[in-house]
């Protein structure tokens, strides 16, 4: 074989590599799950969102880079091994407190990309930077907290502001990263028997919540109650109020028609007030007549006769006359 058909079939077969290259490298897919950047010559497009089918230019002319729309989690202090098994990394979560205390921390971080230009092209190693960016926020906020906080009712604020600062560092950044949730896996003593006590307090700080809650609880149910007196005393008073108004109208329309009848005959009309009183006053009040001319004073005991007539029965009586004609008819 010449030398000028070596180098024809060389040059047929590198022509040939490359149209099949180009022809394999001219499209690509995207996922509904992902996005894409196109790269021409290291200068990157805009990001690619739409799934489907999509074409190019042929590599190396431009080629494509996916990433991932899905929420990505970072441990932080631990490796949760596919059997489940869990792995510490007691050297990341070693931190020391405010009161010069040390505890271990370890947290979840949830976050996503948001800018895969940024994402990309800004950091070597983006994961890296942001755990980097997580141990720093962590640390910083446990450093300005006090151990009992970190360990009972302050979990919920350390959470917030590591939340915050870590945002705050990832924008700083600009690596094209969106921190989502920052929460706290778990806070304790390196110390068996110190970590015992906290749990203690722990206990405590519970069971004191509890108490308080209960005790708000009985407050509110005293304070409905007394609520429901109230009203209902001040139900009654207005009410009572009503009828003495009523009453005392009453009672001035009564006396307007008595004072009416005394302007037409007041002798008649004070005897009659009179014996009406007494009547009202001294409902089973005995009666006497007496009779008292500045001498000895009498007085007819009408009741004590009366309940005497009654108790004594009636009897048969024969008068003389009646005798006298028993005794003739008899001779």
């Amino acid at each position: 074989m010449s030398t000028k058909r070596l180098l024809t079939i060389i040059t047929m077969s590198v022509i040939g590599i490359i149209l099949i290259s180009a022809v394999f490298t001219s499209w690509y897919t995207v996922d509904e799950s992902e996005q894409a950047i196109v790269i021409t010559f290291g200068e990157a497009s805009e990001p690619i969102v739409d799934p489907g089918l999509k074409f190019k230019m042929p590599w190396p002319i431009q080629k494509v880079e996916k990433l991932s729309k899905e929420t990505f989690s970072l441990q932080f202090g631990y490796n949760q091994k596919a059997n489940g098994e869990i792995e510490s990394f007691d050297k990341d979560t070693k931190m020391i407190t405010g009161d010069d205390n040390i505890v271990l921390t370890d947290l979840v971080v949830q976050w996503k990309i948001t800018d895969p230009k940024s994402y990309l092209f800004n950091a070597e190693n983006p994961r890296e930077l942001l755990h980097d960016a997580t141990s720093a926020s962590i640390r910083s906020v446990i450093g300005n907290s006090k151990i009992d906080d970190a360990l009972t009712s302050g979990k919920a604020q350390i959470e917030s502001d590591t939340s915050d600062l870590l945002r705050t560092l990832i924008e700083k950044y600009d690596i094209g990263i969106t921190v989502l949730t920052v929460k706290l896996q778990d806070v304790e003593l390196p110390n068996a028997e110190v970590r015992s006590a906290f749990t203690a307090v722990t206990d405590a700080e519970e069971t004191k919540n509890t108490k308080v809650n209960q005790a708000d609880k009985y407050k509110n149910q005293k304070l409905s109650e007394a609520e429901g007196e109230k009203d209902a005393i001040i139900s009654n008073a207005t009410g009572y109020k009503t009828a003495r108004i009523e009453q005392a109208k009453g009672d001035v329309a009564l006396f307007n028609k008595l004072y009416a009848e005394y302007q037409n005959n007041k002798e008649i009309t004070r005897q009659r007030l009179v014996m009406e009183t007494l009547d009202a006053v001294l409902p089973n009040a005995n009666l006497y007549i007496m009779n008292d001319d500045g001498g000895t004073m009498k007085y007819l005991p009408l009741q004590s006769l009366e309940s005497t007539k009654q108790a004594v029965p009636p009897t048969d009586t024969k008068t003389e006359e009646d005798t006298e004609k028993e005794e003739g008819g008899g001779k």
